[in-house]
């Protein structure tokens, strides 16, 4: 006899207490609800489509905990949440608020509700957390920074991010684009300081057959190319003065007019912007164009330097050898103490850029399993004396900051601790025993 395979089902699984009628409104469109009360599993077939409701219309801090809590633990769903409406003073933002791809407002209206899950279901879910992974750290500048791009990500405006060589401008720009609606499409990036000032129109903007001497076919440029999608130019304050007037003309009128053409194009493109310079003061030399200024810094993204980030050096690094490892041969397993201390006490001029060369050039000298300081090229900048243990005691703070902070921030989830942390659950509960954190307490 033929098997035949299950029907796939639509499913909710509701964070919450649903009302009757939204039960059988949903039900009516093909939506089954299962209600999420315990941390029992919810009892799924694979092939179910099934999406997350977070119900938050109690508004109660134990219900947000409890549903923060569950939703943790069934990290794998779309969520969308329904909130009271706001009456008053706006309420703070609950922080799992920001795992959500869409909000919806009390009294709930179950057509747009079911439009929502809709476009849940033919919409891949795009995880925050997974895509700042690749912008690791847990410092408080950190901290402030994967903030702040969760809110900049969905806003289609320009953005200018500033910070020094080497801070991961570029990773930024590529995390506002995948946490964005044009995620799908393309991500294009030049760097605006490498383009020869003879060919800058041409690249930006494309060319007509003619246009000049070896312009021996039409080429797009790369607004047309990343149409739908961003823009990232790194280095902006290096752009020629003549390209700036067309890129302003790209963020005022939204098309471009190719090298040889009068013919406007439209082009749908977010730009982002990165510069190491002070573009104001070039505004005020005459170096930079003042409304083309304005027009990229309508949001700003300032990427700290490493010397600021604390314990974050050490993740960094840490994940600089893993990496390392992965791909070559390499008796180094990790770096000793003393290690640990140059490189916490050292300026790190070069930023994330400096530790990584670091780091790699370490890997292929080591002699032995610890990395030590004169093989990361830092014995001529040992830390300060310790006579007092005050580095000691400064490196040991921010350690447990960082782990105590990460595991806030998860739900005291171990295991998407280590995630994000880049290290294993055992070294959690290692770090864990090391600072007296009481997990148990904790949660």
């Amino acid at each position: 006899m033929a098997v035949v395979p299950a029907l796939s089902t639509q499913c909710v699984i509701w964070f919450g207490k649903p009302k009757r009628h939204e039960r059988a409104a949903l039900g009516a469109a093909g939506w089954q609800v299962r209600a999420a009360r315990s941390d029992d599993g919810i009892g799924l077939r694979a092939g179910d489509t099934v999406v997350g409701l977070l119900d938050l219309r109690d508004g109660s801090h134990g219900c947000l905990d409890r549903l923060e809590r569950l939703a943790r633990e069934h990290d794998y769903l779309s969520l969308l949440a329904v909130v009271p409406a706001a009456t008053g003073p706006s309420p703070t933002r609950h922080p799992i608020l920001d795992h959500c791809a869409a909000i919806l407002t009390a009294p709930l209206d179950v057509p747009r509700l079911i439009q929502a899950l809709g476009r849940l279901v033919r919409e891949p879910r795009v995880d925050p957390a997974h895509a700042l992974g690749s912008l690791i750290g847990a410092s408080p500048p950190m901290r402030d920074i994967h903030a702040t791009i969760r809110k900049f990500a969905p806003v289609d405006l320009p953005v200018l991010i500033t910070g020094d060589t080497g801070t991961g401008k570029d990773v930024a720009a590529r995390v506002l684009h995948e946490l964005s609606a044009r995620r799908r499409a393309r991500f294009a990036a030049v760097n605006c300081g490498a383009l020869a000032p003879n060919l800058v129109q041409s690249e930006l903007f494309g060319h007509e057959r003619g246009a000049f001497t070896g312009a021996n076919a039409r080429r797009a440029g790369l607004f047309e190319t990343a149409d739908g999608g961003t823009v990232f130019l790194d280095e902006i304050g290096d752009l020629p003065l003549e390209a700036q007037t067309n890129l302003l003309r790209v963020l005022q009128d939204h098309s471009v007019q190719r090298v040889g053409s009068h013919e406007s194009i439209p082009v749908d493109v977010r730009v982002l912007a990165a510069t190491n310079r002070d573009l104001e003061a070039a505004v005020a030399a005459g170096k930079f164009r003042e409304d083309l200024f304005y027009r990229l810094n309508v949001l700003r993204l300032h990427m700290p330097p490493l010397r600021e980030r604390g314990a974050d050096i050490l993740l960094l690094a840490s994940h600089f050898l893993n990496a390392y490892r992965d791909k070559n041969p390499t008796r180094a397993r990790a770096f000793s103490s003393s290690a640990q201390q140059a490189m916490l006490g050292f300026a790190w001029p070069g930023h994330v850029r400096e530790l990584i060369n670091r780091v790699q050039r370490a890997a292929v000298i080591a002699e032995g399993e610890l990395i030590a300081p004169e093989e990361l090229g830092l014995c001529g900048h040992p830390p300060e004396p310790a006579g007092d243990g005050a580095l000691d005691t400064a490196r040991e703070s921010a350690e447990r900051e960082t782990i105590l902070n990460c595991l806030r921030e998860s739900g005291f989830n171990i295991s998407e601790t280590a995630r994000r942390l880049k290290v294993s659950r055992v070294t959690i509960y290692r770090l864990c025993r090391k600072h007296a954190l009481d997990l148990a307490r904790l949660r």
